[in-house]
């Protein structure tokens, strides 16, 4: 009887050891709207960007493969909450409006809202020169709320995609483009008739959106952060993908 029970004791617990061995190895659906150079983007028919390496870097510590999903960006928090998917990495400000919905991992980048002009535009040298400009905006960014409380008299031409929001800025149809601090500069570097403002409009914190019930999963990944913190990963990225530390 004592062996049965030995038997079956070791059987339990081997089939326990199995069952999350096998939960652990399901993959680790990320989404992400890959447009939105260095942070992410596609190079040569792949993924490439900072929050790309970071979310490969993250699942291997968690011991889980990554399954990318493409989607928009305005689709990013409704998808999220509808299970489509478990994290959105994708460049996203932590707000107190999207914390309301969604639960954010611990800050791992730092940005802020800056303003693109071309370099013959010499009406916008300061922030209150944007009132009454036409001034691009990516649907679902914080840029479209943000302008709406703080700029109002701006006429925004708010677009699906951020290449859209150069692509307008290039051709004159719009004064001035609103967007992320990476993004930005990583235009401006490509792009030498656009110049990036001195001052910038809002200083944020970049986070991973993870669904409110998903608390296991998030300590996961907050401990990831805390471990590529540690062992310099997460610099030598910010390096790899800004030329220096943020």
């Amino acid at each position: 009887m004592n062996l049965r029970r030995l038997f079956h004791t070791l059987a339990s617990a081997l089939a326990l050891a199995l069952s999350l061995q096998m939960a652990a190895a399901e993959p680790l659906r990320v989404a992400t709207d890959a447009t939105f150079p260095p942070m992410e983007f596609m190079q040569n028919g792949s993924r490439a960007g900072f929050d790309i390496d970071l979310i490969n870097a993250l699942a291997k510590t968690i011991g889980r493969p990554v399954q990318w999903i493409d989607i928009d960006f305005k689709g990013l928090i409704p998808g999220l909450i509808a299970n489509r998917f478990d994290l959105a990495a994708s460049a996203i400000y932590i707000t107190d409006e999207r914390s309301k919905v969604v639960a954010f991992t611990q800050p791992y980048l730092s940005g802020g809202l800056v303003v693109i002009v071309r370099k013959d535009n010499k009406a916008i040298n300061k922030l209150d020169d944007l009132g009454g400009r036409k001034v691009s905006v990516q649907v679902g960014t914080k840029s479209v709320n943000f302008l709406k409380e703080h700029y109002p008299t701006v006429q925004r031409v708010e677009v699906e995609k951020n290449q859209e929001m150069f692509d307008l800025l290039l051709t004159g149809r719009v004064d001035a483009v609103v967007t992320g601090r990476p993004a930005a500069a990583e235009f401006a570097k490509a792009q030498p008739s656009v110049r990036v403002l001195g001052t910038a409009l809002t200083s944020e914190l970049y986070g991973y959106a993870l669904r409110k019930d998903e608390t296991a999963l998030l300590d996961q990944v907050n401990k990831g952060l805390d471990k590529l913190k540690a062992d310099g990963t997460l610099k030598a990225l910010e390096v790899r993908w800004f030329g220096q530390a943020q």
